[in-house]
């Protein structure tokens, strides 16, 4: 199949939803649940030694198995969604988040905790298949926004998050965070089974299990490297040779790929430049968006005594970055109307501006709570202009028949991005360091390096976006105004 394909409206192959406004928005109420996921452990990842009675390294497992399952389940669950039926992997994916959250809630012990972790870490595909889904349910007019929309609730899930977790740490039990997650989980899988539609666009053939494993082992092996290395040490013979074997797995896995007739991943198609530099491009997006989600929360809790923090609670802190959730709610109709009339690269080019700017203003270290939301809507805006136009350009380079299990290896880029983000926070973070009462914390030059590297990352990605090509038999949609309005879809 060509990939021309990737533009044509997919409406012939599926009968679209009697109402595509409910139909999106039930597919992004899941990036909220995503969202949820994957942040709602973090700001009390301090306090689970003492709940649970483990060390330290032992409770950050809580998210480093997230982020494992995740990475590993999402190229697994696409591939699965293109053969069999997105919306039916969508279900088992929610209904897997259910089991995870269910445990969690009742997990007397860390290990089931855990456990629960790792069945939530499906989440990661849940963005992948619903973005695809959209594409062949939706009419070709109302899939960008669609994308748009439901890649900006990933940002306004973790605005939104931020509080809520604040008021659960401060007035009830944690554990109260999974049973939310599972009551929102089971009322997903009854309007995505009541209110999308299922695609008719299938693949067939047979599972690569061989593949399926091949690239979990490598995955595995990356991750841990990446995500442990602060910890074991870079340096370390079990860090090195983490590295190392993930080096040699993806090897083996890329030449078993190549000679399967139905594999995992297509590797020609990923190779494809359009297909390959968006994909590089989704790595740095990923670091750079992730340094101001991550350590905007950290600069408003430090104390006022570190030089740059704000002294607030997380319950506040949370509050006072509600902006950024607005933001993005509002600017992914921006995002979808650029794309729209100027093309989706045009639109990442000014989300990755938008994010070196906005990193840039972090590593000044605003000395105003008024200038620092500033700073970090500007940050928010651009993400949500380069994250909703991703998933765009990706299905415009691929044949409709790999629209998931392509968008599940772009969203692992961006999950590697922001997996290397948190390494490099955790390094130096590490390194530069300062005394504050008796404490340590990280100095204030730590995160003007983090900002400085995010803001270069941005930089890097708008250049990559700038030389990405249109996809073969893909004319650039700014010189054709009918290429325009299918861009989006």
């Amino acid at each position: 199949m060509s990939a021309d394909l990737a533009v044509t409206p997919t409406s012939a192959a599926t009968e679209p939803p009697a109402r595509p406004t409910v139909a999106i928005l039930v597919l992004a109420s899941c990036g909220l649940l995503v969202s949820l996921i994957q942040t709602m452990v973090v700001p009390l990842l301090p306090q689970f030694p003492r709940l649970m009675s483990v060390s330290p390294s032992t409770a950050a497992w809580l998210v480093t198995a997230t982020l494992v399952a995740g990475a590993v389940s999402a190229p697994v669950l696409g591939r699965l969604g293109d053969m069999y039926g997105k919306r039916r992997m969508l279900l088992v994916s929610i209904a897997l988040i259910l089991l995870g959250s269910v445990i969690g809630a009742t997990a007397p012990n860390i290990v089931l905790l855990i456990v629960g972790r790792v069945l939530q870490g499906v989440s990661f595909g849940v963005i992948a298949l619903g973005m695809s889904l959209m594409r062949d349910v939706l009419p070709p007019e109302r899939v960008g926004s669609g994308v748009a929309l439901m890649s900006s609730s990933l940002g306004v899930g973790g605005a939104i998050g931020l509080p809520i977790t604040g008021l659960v740490a401060q007035w009830a039990s944690w554990r109260w965070l999974f049973a939310g997650a599972a009551v929102v989980a089971a009322i997903q899988i009854v309007l995505v089974g009541r209110l999308v539609s299922e695609s008719r666009v299938r693949t067939g053939g047979r599972f690569d299990a061989v593949g399926a494993v091949g690239i979990a082992a490598a995955l595995v092996c990356l991750l841990l490297a990446i995500s442990k290395g602060t910890d074991w040490g870079w340096a370390s013979p079990t860090v090195l040779g983490l590295f190392g074997a993930a080096v040699v797995l993806l090897a083996v896995w890329a030449r078993w790929e190549l000679r399967r007739r139905a594999p995992l991943v297509d590797l020609r198609v990923s190779a494809r430049p359009a297909v390959l530099l968006t994909n590089g491009a989704s790595v740095l997006i990923g670091f750079s968006m992730f340094a101001t989600f991550m350590l905007a929360t950290q600069i408003l809790q430090a104390p006022v005594e570190t030089g740059y923090g704000f002294g607030l609670s997380l319950l506040l802190a949370g509050v006072v970055l509600l902006p950024i959730g607005g933001s993005m709610v509002v600017f992914s109709s921006a995002s979808a109307m650029i794309s729209r009339i100027r093309g989706p690269r045009t639109t990442l080019l000014i989300g990755t501006a938008l994010l070196a700017v906005g990193n840039v203003g972090f590593a000044l270290l605003p000395d105003s709570m008024l200038l620092l939301i500033a700073t970090a809507t500007i940050g928010a805006i651009g993400a949500t202009l380069a994250y909703s136009t991703l998933p765009l350009l990706i299905m415009r380079a691929v044949p409709e028949t790999e629209t998931a299990a392509a968008n599940s290896l772009n969203t692992l880029m961006r999950q590697l991005g922001t997996s290397t983000c948190t390494a490099v926070v955790a390094a130096v973070s590490t390194a530069l360091v300062v005394d504050v009462g008796g404490e340590t914390r990280p100095a204030g030059t730590a995160y003007t390096v983090v900002f400085l590297a995010a803001a270069v990352a941005a930089v890097l990605a708008m250049v990559v976006a700038a030389v990405t090509p249109a996809p073969e038999g893909v004319a650039d949609p700014r010189d054709d105004p009918a290429l325009i309005r299918r861009a989006a879809a």
